[in-house]
């Protein structure tokens, strides 16, 4: 898309907006009819994802479709409540008055999403925003080509131009997209990328949202249930082939039960996956060569202890545990895909020390029966969400905030918080004519003084 179109795409939308600002009524429809269109759509959008990712039906219902499905849902039953006025306390220095805040719309958002989960992370945050009342322009990646295309197959069916729209298309594309004024700004990916954003965001001191990534730990002690923290651990780590920004990025356990827990894991795997996942044909693939080769380099025979088997003509690599400390090359930066390298600590403390001295992490799983041990980490460790004896569940509960803190993210959403996100609250004082105190006027006496200092105090 030239750069020609993508001006007339935002002028559209900001007239769009001027002239129709979407009321509660016409976001209600236009949900309703997104998710006919989604549900109508469904093998469209599984064959897509099959192409672009070598997603199951399965993976892509419960992990993409089916989670915009709930959040449309979601949305629907209480955008009312989300969207009315609400009423403030009104001090008495302000006699006689009423307040509230009104949640108003930004006007024209700009959803940057990426491949990893190219439908759930453009639509998702597309939910929230016209449920808030935006117009929105999406620009999905272009790694993920077949699922972009269902995308804009998608939206343009669903919305008329104007209030929705696609632009497809690469760097050259999303650079010109940051180079214009928006409202809002709300990015899924890398962190080097989410910096160039947050720079051209600052440049028209448009506000934003960052989904970033980071190192995820997953500390297992000693009083943890083996069998079933392997379970939960290799759902989660390998889920999407471990391209998952919530991803366990590495295992972090007691040394005491190290060889016990790698046992679980290995079994699991092979329950999960089979005895060989590259001929799996429901196990996912790594996007693109690009990703694959980059990952290929970081699996050292030396250190491996399971797995580490890949294939060029497929793009899968097998689930692979390595041996690693903080100092090995895999620890160095986000991995992003199916290596689980496997660390040791000697007590709690260690192991939360450890922890603190590198970036807030997007995610943090802790495996534990001991309560103590439990607050223990929760209370010391920085990051943006996680679970204790689970992984990745919490950004399946509409009421809890999805999102990084510092380097892994900067603001949140789902539920009421993705409509937040999309929403300013203007903050007003409605001032009765009855009645008009004085003691604000000029020229002041002490008996004013006093008064004043009664009140506001």
């Amino acid at each position: 898309m030239n750069n020609i179109e993508i001006e007339e795409k935002i002028a559209r939308q900001r007239e769009y907006f001027s002239q129709n600002r979407p009321n509660v009524e016409t976001r209600i429809k236009m949900l309703k009819l997104l998710y006919k269109n989604i549900k109508l759509n469904t093998d469209k959008i599984c064959n897509a994802l099959k192409l672009d990712l070598n997603k199951s039906n399965t993976e892509a219902y419960m992990s993409e479709i089916g989670i915009v499905l709930d959040e449309i849902t979601y949305m629907i039953k209480h955008i009312k409540q989300f969207a009315s006025k609400q009423k403030e306390s009104t001090p008495l220095s302000n006699f006689p008055a009423k307040s509230y805040t009104m949640p108003c719309a930004y006007g024209v958002v700009l959803i940057i999403s990426p491949w990893n989960y190219p439908f759930m992370l453009a639509i998702e945050p597309l939910v929230d925003a016209i449920s808030a009342g935006n117009t929105a322009i999406i620009k999905p990646s272009e790694y993920s080509p077949n699922t972009s295309a269902v995308i804009q197959e998608l939206i343009s069916s669903t919305f008329e131009k104007g209030y929705v729209d696609v632009v497809l298309g690469g760097v050259e594309e999303c650079t010109y997209l940051l180079d214009q004024e928006f409202d809002y700004i709300f990015f899924t990916g890398s962190t080097r990328v989410g910096k160039i954003v947050m720079q051209k965001a600052a440049e028209h001191f448009t506000p934003v949202t960052l989904e970033m990534g980071g190192k995820s730990p997953c500390i297992v002690d000693e009083s943890a249930n083996l069998k079933l923290t392997a379970k939960r651990i290799v759902f989660g780590k390998f889920l999407n082939a471990g391209q998952t920004c919530v991803a366990p990025d590495y295992l972090y356990c007691d040394e005491k039960i190290k060889d016990k827990l790698l046992y679980e894991i290995e079994k699991q795997i092979v329950l999960q996956y089979s005895v060989d996942p590259i001929d799996n044909d429901e196990y996912p693939r790594i996007i693109n060569e690009k990703q694959y080769n980059r990952l290929v380099k970081l699996i050292d025979k030396n250190f491996t202890l399971f797995g580490g088997k890949y294939n060029d003509d497929k793009l899968k690599i097998e689930p692979t545990i390595m041996n690693a400390d903080f100092n090995s090359e895999i620890m160095q930066n986000e991995i992003f895909g199916p290596i689980l390298p496997i660390l040791t600590f000697k007590n709690i403390d260690e192991a939360i020390n450890s922890i603190n001295k590198h970036n807030k992490p997007l995610a943090l799983y802790i495996f534990s029966n001991n309560k103590t041990t439990q607050e223990k980490v929760i209370n010391s460790c920085d990051f943006g969400g996680g679970c204790i004896n689970d992984t990745i569940m919490h950004i399946a509960n509409h009421s809890l905030p999805f999102g990084g803190i510092k380097q892994s993210g900067i603001g949140s959403y789902h539920g009421k918080h993705g409509f937040d996100t999309f929403t300013h609250y203007k903050s007003i004082v409605h001032k009765a004519n009855w009645l008009d105190l004085p003691l604000r006027y000029q020229p002041f006496n002490k008996l004013k003084e006093k008064l004043i200092k009664l009140f506001l105090k």
